[in-house]
């Protein structure tokens, strides 16, 4: 299918693990629409924004930090082909996750109104009993695993 015959949505998110082995992860709420659960600071890109830009403000949005960003991790992507609610067309996400630091600011969600209720610091090692989780959790947490472990991909 070509290019101009789906609807396109790219978001970005930053993949943040401190010190202590703890990840930075926001309470997505559904929206009333999916099931609420935990995901990646990050969202929509928007039509103005570079996706390192997405990053900052969207972390700043739903965690309350200013964040240096660092190198592209790994994508997804998937799509369905009945349209959406914004189209007609059949629909593709593509999510870009990066590594981040996290250069200022406090933890605490400053959107209001929106699609995160808080963010949290959540040890690696309790992630499994955290209840549900959104896939991008999963494939941040496996690629920063990958670059960690291997110099050469810094």
């Amino acid at each position: 299918m070509h290019f101009t015959e789906y609807d396109t949505r790219v978001a970005a998110y930053a993949v943040i693990v401190d010190e202590h082995e703890r990840i930075l992860l926001t309470w997505y709420n559904g929206e009333g629409r999916h099931e609420p659960g935990w995901s990646l600071p990050g969202g929509g890109v928007e039509y103005e924004e570079s996706l390192e830009e997405a990053v900052v403000r969207e972390v700043h949005e739903e965690a309350g930090y200013e964040v240096e960003v660092g190198r592209p991790l790994t994508t997804q992507a998937w799509g369905h082909r009945n349209g959406t609610k914004r189209s007609d067309k059949p629909y593709k996400a593509v999510k870009v996750l990066f590594d981040a630091t996290i250069t200022g600011g406090s933890l605490g969600t400053v959107e209001v109104g929106g699609s995160t209720d808080f963010a949290e610091w959540v040890p690696l090692a309790e992630l499994d009993q955290r209840g549900r989780r959104a896939d991008v959790v999963d494939a941040g947490i496996a690629a920063w695993s990958r670059h960690r472990a291997d110099p050469a991909r810094r």
